[in-house]
């Protein structure tokens, strides 16, 4: 039978190659995401009743919920001492609160239909490495790396594992503006040992890797998909920015 997968966050980015790699391996996959587009059901990852709803449908229709992908994400930038609540708070909803809302219900429903499955969230090089000027995104990021292990503890009696990814430099929409700042592109690289940015495609090979059966006996674990950046610094994003706007 033919395997179904969701991927929230699918219509761009790495998310859209998550969507492409599970198509290519034989999964059914349903794409949501908050921009509506052809053949895109709408979610907002921080509105829980469209999560429920979500899920709810898709059991509804196909009977089963095999893997689940949440590659939602914002992210914001401001020194901690001058940064806008409010923005704070969008940035730790769609990252944290929103990971935690797909989680339980697409827990939920896996743990319903009895039939296993795998749950992945996308965090980041930030949930480990701290950012200059990226605090809501670094907090929110790391608090979904402590909630995959838990949910992964309370889950896996029922059969259903909970990793996630963890990708470093990555060039996508959401990382495209601080590649536009002279001089940030070059200190990510100088900064990871291997020397080069990452690309969509490895990302979905790892989330691949994590949904189907050769990562059977892996559940609570985040992969470092970085290249090796977590073994050195993280670019000084503010110094760069000042040079950028410096008269």
């Amino acid at each position: 039978m033919t395997r179904l997968a969701v991927v929230i966050g699918g219509a761009s980015g790495i998310g859209a190659g998550i969507v492409t790699r599970l198509r290519a391996d034989g999964y059914e996959v349903v794409v949501a995401d908050r921009t509506p587009g052809e053949g895109v059901e709408t979610v907002d990852v921080t509105d829980e009743a469209g999560v429920d709803a979500l899920f709810s449908s898709v059991v509804e229709r196909h009977s089963r919920l095999d893997a689940v992908v949440n590659a939602a994400g914002i992210s914001t930038f401001g020194a901690v001492v001058d940064h806008d609540a409010a923005e704070f708070r969008a940035v730790v909803d769609v990252c944290l609160t929103g990971g935690f809302l797909v989680l339980k219900h697409a827990g939920r429903r896996m743990a319903d239909l009895g039939q296993g499955g795998s749950l992945v969230s996308l965090a980041s090089l930030n949930a480990r490495q701290p950012g200059a000027g990226l605090a809501a995104y670094c907090a929110a990021k790391a608090g979904l790396v402590m909630l995959t292990q838990v949910t992964a503890l309370e889950l896996g009696p029922r059969g259903i594992r909970v990793n996630a990814v963890s990708p470093g430099l990555v060039v996508t929409p959401l990382t495209a503006p601080a590649m536009d700042v002279p001089g940030v592109r070059e200190d990510y690289l100088d900064n990871t040992p291997l020397g080069r940015a990452g690309t969509v495609e490895e990302v979905a090979a790892a989330v691949a890797f994590l949904c189907s059966d050769e990562s059977s006996w892996m559940t609570g674990e985040t992969l470092d998909l970085n290249g090796g950046a977590h073994l050195k610094r993280y670019p000084d994003l503010p110094a760069h920015i000042e040079r950028m706007l410096a008269p």
